[in-house]
């Protein structure tokens, strides 16, 4: 079973734009859209982690992070726009994990959920992600299409994640720089360019012959 995350989030379009973001990404979700009972609420629904935002409506994040903790050892990530070192401070000390401050980028979040999860629950499945009929295994790192599969490296794995997680769409070169950074290794613009080659040739051993396109001076689009 995906893991499932409880998104705690009173901003109807930010709160649509996390569900849609961690269900691309094999996740779970459930998003409340009343607040007067949120521990509860999120004890409840059986999620493995939780997404709380501080400034909600009936009650305040950081009582509800209190509670949570008072109650259950159910990871929490803070996602607010209260930014200062105090919202900070007060938040880990009543027992979140982590904390991110908004505007932040959608790829780190994922990597801390994921992250945090990974930790939390060493045995628990790893995120899969789907495109049609082609299938990402981020825990085992092969892709595999049509009872076919085959083994990626790491840098490889973290480029389709990225180009499948906005299908038909051209994602830029520094998109995918970025994606590359977060395996804490040097990356330069000639190694972005040896990994799209070694992925493109692992597609087409799935037959998806023409499925990594360059989009000269724009980046790079999967066509599935």
């Amino acid at each position: 079973m995906p893991h499932k995350i409880f998104i705690a989030e009173d901003d109807p379009g930010i709160r649509r734009e996390l569900t849609a973001l961690l269900e691309r990404y094999g996740y779970l979700c459930e998003a409340p859209q009343e607040f007067s009972r949120t521990a509860e609420q999120a004890l409840a629904s059986g999620a493995h982690l939780v997404l709380l935002d501080l400034n909600l409506p009936r009650q305040d994040g950081l009582q509800i992070c209190r509670e949570l903790r008072r109650q259950s050892d159910l990871p929490i990530i803070v996602v607010t726009s209260r930014d200062t070192e105090l919202d900070e401070l007060m938040s880990i000390d009543l027992g979140a994990d982590d904390f991110l401050a908004k505007p932040y980028s959608a790829q780190i979040l994922l990597a801390r959920v994921a992250r945090l999860l990974q930790r939390t629950y060493p045995s628990g499945p790893a995120p899969a992600l789907t495109c049609g009929a082609l299938s990402l295994d981020l825990g085992r790192g092969t892709a595999a299409l049509n009872g076919q599969e085959v083994q990626l490296t790491r840098n490889e794995a973290r480029i389709l994640q990225r180009l499948m997680a906005e299908p038909g769409r051209i994602v830029s070169r520094a998109a995918l720089m970025d994606a590359l950074w977060q395996t804490e290794a040097f990356v330069d613009d000639n190694t972005l360019t040896v990994n799209v080659a070694r992925l493109r040739r692992r597609l087409e051993e799935l037959g998806l012959t023409g499925a990594l396109a360059t989009r000269r001076g724009q980046g790079y689009q999967l066509c599935l």
